[in-house]
């Protein structure tokens, strides 16, 4: 039983990975085209970026430590110039040399590391969102590639029906030319058009192939030829609202206009710090003793810069402006966005009635090819008759498909456009 289980294992895993790339959907598609899009990548960096520049910010809150060594020589020292009995008093070495460490610890910085920190992580926002606009654009590039791909599809079926039933009136005009009831110059016409025929199947196919090497390139997956690109229908929402990438993007940008307008409050505000140097100097603190000695101190510092000349208030103004462009930027955005729609909708209008009247038409225009094959076998109409009849129908069939297709991708369209 269980090599029984193993075979059937091995023979089923196969028929599912073939069936898996068969078909394949427009949904797909997106899906792939976005995992394989080169910049994704800036996700996880853009992040890690972030985190690091956060890690950094951080180090404002722990103490600055710095070793700093000094040796010089001065042309003068302080002294005392009187002569005083019994009293022999230090001179002040004129070559000093000293080490130390010195350190500096902010106490409270007006929380201007918060406000760095919150602008970090406003700057991050704003560059994910440009690539997710950048992602969004994708779905154009496989939206077109798809479409294509699917009309030469459709449009390779036609063709190839109209091959059948052309070689099938050639068996018929065959016997007839060899019982002498019809002139072989007739036949020929058939002939030659199962040769135009078969071109432009050929043109056709190379486009399909065109078209799906592109959406290989687009999702990273091999689509081969032989792959049935299937479409599941959609409809269309007239009252749901956006949901574009590029609002979240404009949304962003003012929010980090916002965060930097708080930086620069914060910049202005009174800093408590406290400070101290440890070290081995000659002379040490005391300038009177000449020798080696340690020294140390301690403190606390304050430091507001009071008056700016209005630098900050400008700088604040600027960025107000920058968020009143911002704002002028969405309304341009939503008003083109509502021309798109309504330009689409129309559009979606138009196919829906141009099908209607396209399935009287092919209705119409087989009924006129079925009389017109009748007439060809009892030889009422000449060959090139039937030919001008058939290539009616197949005009009026590819005219058919050509709108199905449109009237899809004009729904995908308007549905991106709305950002669903």
């Amino acid at each position: 039983m269980r090599h029984l289980a193993y075979l059937l294992i091995i023979f089923l895993l196969p028929f599912r990975v073939v069936l898996g790339q068969s078909e394949i959907t427009l949904e797909e598609c997106y899906r792939l085209a976005r995992e394989n899009y080169p910049n994704l990548g800036q996700l996880d960096i853009l992040s890690e970026i972030t985190a690091l520049k956060h890690e950094n910010i951080k180090t404002n809150y722990l103490p600055k430590i710095n070793l700093k060594g000094q040796a010089s020589y001065q042309s003068d020292v302080p002294g005392i110039s009187m002569n005083i009995p019994n009293l022999e008093i230090p001179e002040v070495p004129k070559a000093q040399y000293k080490a130390y460490l010195e350190f500096q610890q902010n106490i409270w910085d007006g929380g201007l590391t918060a406000s760095k920190q919150v602008l970090e992580t406003a700057a991050l926002h704003s560059r994910l969102n440009q690539l997710e606009v950048e992602l969004f654009q994708l779905k154009d590039k496989v939206n077109k590639a798809w479409f294509s791909a699917m009309l030469a599809q459709k449009s390779i079926k036609v063709y190839e029906a109209r091959l059948a039933v052309i070689r099938e009136k050639q068996k018929k005009l065959e016997s007839g030319v060899r019982n002498g009831v019809i002139e072989e110059s007739g036949l020929d016409v058939l002939l030659a058009e199962e040769q135009l025929t078969g071109q432009s199947i050929t043109e056709i196919e190379a486009g399909y192939k065109a078209s799906l090497n592109v959406l290989s390139i687009l999702t990273g997956k091999a689509i081969s030829p032989s792959s049935k690109l299937v479409f599941n229908e959609q409809g269309i929402d007239l009252t749901q609202g956006l949901n574009r990438p590029e609002l979240a993007l404009f949304e962003s940008q003012a929010n980090q206009l916002d965060a930097g307008s708080e930086l620069i409050q914060k910049q202005r505000n009174p800093k408590l710090f406290g400070f101290g140097q440890a070290g081995f100097g000659q002379p040490g603190l005391n300038l009177l003793n000449d020798k080696f000695d340690s020294f140390y101190l301690v403190g606390v510092g304050m430091s507001w810069n009071v008056f700016d000349w209005k630098q900050a208030k400008r700088e604040k103004q600027i960025m107000g402006l920058q968020r009143d462009a911002v704002q002028a930027q969405i309304k341009t955005f939503k008003q083109s966005i509502s021309i798109l729609l309504e330009q689409q909708q129309a559009n979606i209008e138009k196919l829906n009635k141009l099908l209607q009247s396209d399935a009287k038409i092919v209705s119409l225009r087989e009924k006129i090819s079925g009389k017109s094959a009748s007439k060809l076998e009892n030889g009422t109409i000449t060959p090139a008759d039937y030919i001008s009849v058939l290539n009616s129908e197949l005009i009026a069939k590819l005219r058919l498909e050509t709108h199905k297709i449109q009237l899809q991708e004009a729904k995908i369209i308007y549905n991106n456009i709305k950002g669903i």
